[in-house]
């Protein structure tokens, strides 16, 4: 019998050590190492050969005239074609950042901050996908009257039945189930021991179980916590298996950490083939979701959802909620057109310049990138004649939207400088363009795509980088070259001269 070796992972960067230490060698963490025990194969692994096998081939006067033959590998042509028919969830948010539907047999990872909405965004799609399919719902956290409680909050129409061990005990004992003929149906098992939910998967044979979540699955051959790296690291390799050996579809909730990111080991996110996270303001009711990673479709897709006393439900139109109110502008405001992935989305920017107090001016950003804004200052400082280095700029996205890539660029400034001389941007005009360090408007990517969701919304004018050649649409275009341009083109009905960009002297 192979003799167990004894190793110390840390919990924190998944660093192995051969022995203890109150510090981690790696990350530097304290008291992160704990013990694990692996098993030493006792099986030799055979050479690979290479040069020095060769060489010793030929000296010893032999020839390898045995022809080259696969033993597992197949060529491409060898590979049968199968149609991927994906299942629709029931919420057209999710199956935009899914790629499209579930995937038969994929893992999916859906991490947020605590109380964002991850459980009851997987048990409303649970209980779409009940009406078709065999669910298994796995929780950890939760006992099975907690799930039921929640369930009856967000009106879910599916009996949920509780599987204890070989039971299946119905919680309304008006919809009795005969577990020898299970069809369609959502179940509930409250579980954390990866051996029982194996055996509960093998024996159910459901079509998309649900794990929530995967940090209290404990494997009970390890030794270390729920939770821990080797935990989690094991648990998800064993539920990998089971998702493509029985093409049974993963959802898996996963915790963050304080900085954001999915705890655990980062191999939990090169496991799995979909990763998504749930954004949001606790205090807000829209919540983000956001894919990261994606084997079967585009990565930095968003779905929009806002949460309602009964539950998640989706936003169809987006651009909606993150512009303000138009009949009513104010000072200080510019409406840019986002894209996340392939999906555009109309924001409104809003800007607050006054006089600073204190030596050094204040910036601060919402929803846009702290950088960039810094530079779009030094630009109109430098470029236009706005002394900004003597202002604190506020600037904010509506909504909270994380607005982040360069095509806000030409809105950001539009709206400084609005605010500054106590303007109001046309109402009926988007911007979009990229402002480079000497004050030109560079063009961006996705350009049609973002001037038809702006002429869908009834938007008449945008002012957008010179130079790119735009189909026929129900839209006027304005093309600029300087960032000076698009001032003038954006505040149409006043006069702006030299003398308007400089500070009044009581400012």
């Amino acid at each position: 019998m192979a003799k167990p070796k004894t190793f110390f992972t840390c919990n924190e960067c998944g660093a192995e050590s051969p022995q203890w230490f109150g510090k981690c060698p790696a990350c530097g963490t304290y008291n992160s190492l704990e013990e694990q025990i692996s098993i030493q194969s006792s099986v030799d692994v055979p050479s690979r050969g290479g040069v020095s096998s060769w060489q010793s081939a030929q000296g010893n006067g032999k020839s390898h005239n045995k022809p080259a033959k696969a033993r597992a590998s197949l060529t491409f042509d060898q590979i049968t074609d199968r149609q991927i028919a994906r299942w629709e969830s029931g919420y057209g948010e999710l199956d935009r950042v899914l790629g499209g539907g579930v995937v038969p047999g994929s893992m999916v990872l859906i991490g947020g901050d605590p109380g964002i909405g991850k459980s009851t965004l997987l048990l409303q799609v649970s209980n779409q996908l009940a009406q078709k399919y065999r669910i298994l719902y796995v929780t950890g956290e939760e006992s099975g009257q907690q799930v039921k409680l929640r369930a009856s909050r967000l009106g879910v129409s599916k009996p949920l039945s509780v599987v204890n061990e070989e039971k299946v005990t119905v919680v309304d004992p008006t919809l009795p189930i005969d577990p020898d003929s299970i069809g369609a149906d959502l179940y509930v098992l409250p579980e954390t021991d990866l051996e029982e939910i194996l055996r509960e998967i093998d024996s159910l044979k459901p079509n998309v179980a649900v794990i929530d979540s995967i940090q209290t699955v404990f494997f009970p051959a390890l030794t270390s916590a729920p939770g821990s790296v080797a935990q989690v690291r094991e648990c998800t390799a064993a539920l990998m298996k089971v998702a493509k050996h029985e093409d049974v579809t993963m959802l898996i909730v996963g915790h963050v950490t304080k900085e954001g990111a999915i705890a655990g080991p980062k191999v939990l996110e090169h496991l799995v083939d979909t990763v998504l996270y749930f954004e949001g303001d606790r205090f807000a009711s829209h919540r983000l979701l956001r894919t990261v990673k994606n084997r079967f479709g585009a990565t930095h897709e968003i779905g929009i959802f806002e949460m309602v006393t009964d539950g998640l439900r989706e936003v169809s139109n987006p651009s909606e909620l993150f512009l303000g109110n138009r009949d009513d502008p104010a000072p200080g405001t510019a409406i840019v057109v986002a894209c996340e992935g392939t999906r555009p989305i109309v924001v409104e920017l809003q800007a607050l310049v006054s006089p600073t107090s204190y030596p050094s001016p204040r910036r601060a950003g919402t929803g846009v990138d702290y950088n960039r804004l810094v530079q779009i200052l030094a630009v109109l400082e430098k470029r236009v004649g706005i002394p900004m280095s003597k202002l604190d700029s506020y600037v904010a996205s509506a909504g909270g939207l994380n607005v982040e890539e360069p095509a806000v660029d030409l809105g950001i400034a539009i709206a400084i400088v609005a605010s500054f001389r106590d303007r109001i941007v046309d109402p009926g005009t988007v911007l979009i363009g990229e402002v480079g360090l000497g004050g030109q408007v560079r063009s961006v990517s996705q350009m049609e795509l973002r001037l038809k969701e702006a002429a869908k919304l009834g938007f008449k004018r945008a002012i957008v980088p010179k130079g790119t050649k735009f189909p026929d649409l129900n839209i006027e275009i304005l093309p600029v070259s300087k960032v000076i341009d698009a001032i003038i083109a954006a505040i149409p009905h006043q006069e702006l001269t030299a003398d308007d960009l400089e500070p009044d002297e009581d400012e």
